[in-house]
Order: structure tokens, then sequence, then C-alpha cells
């Protein structure tokens, strides 16, 4: 299990413990955090997943696809530099501590 929090738009901070290999999403979806939609499921189709990942751990995520970067473009709110959508982050036991944060809107 992977301790990841999720901080709202609200300043409201949820930590949880997410089995490896689920994602971001999968994990706020699962425990009613608000802020991210998923209205895709997980198929990177959406952008209402979209997250900001702490700076600082951004070497420990894989690297954004095409495909993701492409649906980055579609954001609801500021893109920025450390933009992430929450469906193509996997749990695992790098990713121990993780820090996210939410926009205000996802659509």
């Amino acid at each position: 299990m992977t301790h990841i929090t999720y901080i709202e738009a609200s300043g409201q901070a949820t930590t949880v413990n997410l089995a490896d290999g689920w994602s971001l999403m999968q994990g706020a979806t699962a425990n009613g955090i608000d802020g991210i939609l998923g209205e895709c499921g997980g198929s990177c189709a959406c952008a209402t997943c979209h997250c900001y990942v702490d700076e600082a751990r951004l070497g420990d995520i894989p690297a954004a696809s095409d495909g993701e970067l492409a649906m980055l473009e579609n954001v609801a709110d500021e893109r920025r530099p450390t933009s992430r959508l929450a469906c193509q982050i996997k749990a695992t036991a790098a990713l121990e501590g993780l820090v996210i944060h939410l926009p205000e809107m996802q659509e």
C-alpha cells in the first residue's frame, strides 16, 4: 500500500492508502475525494482527473505519454508544468508519501 495525499482546491487534505497498480484517479474516486471526476473511467480520454504533482516528486513518476500530453491540452483549469492526469499515474512504493493538488474545476 502506498500513502497518497490529495489536496483539494479548498485546502482539504486527505491521505489514502492505494494498492500497487491502482491509478491515483481510482484512489480518489473510490475514496470520495472531491475534485477528480474521471468521467472516462481512466482511459486517458477526458482530462477530468487533472492534477498537479509536487515538483520535487516529478522524477518519481514515469514521463507523460504523447496521448496524455495531448489530453492535457484540454484541461479546464490552468495547465502548469506539474500538470498530469491522475488516471495515468499508478501507485507504487516509489510514490510513497506523494502529494497531489487538485484544480478548482475539471470541466
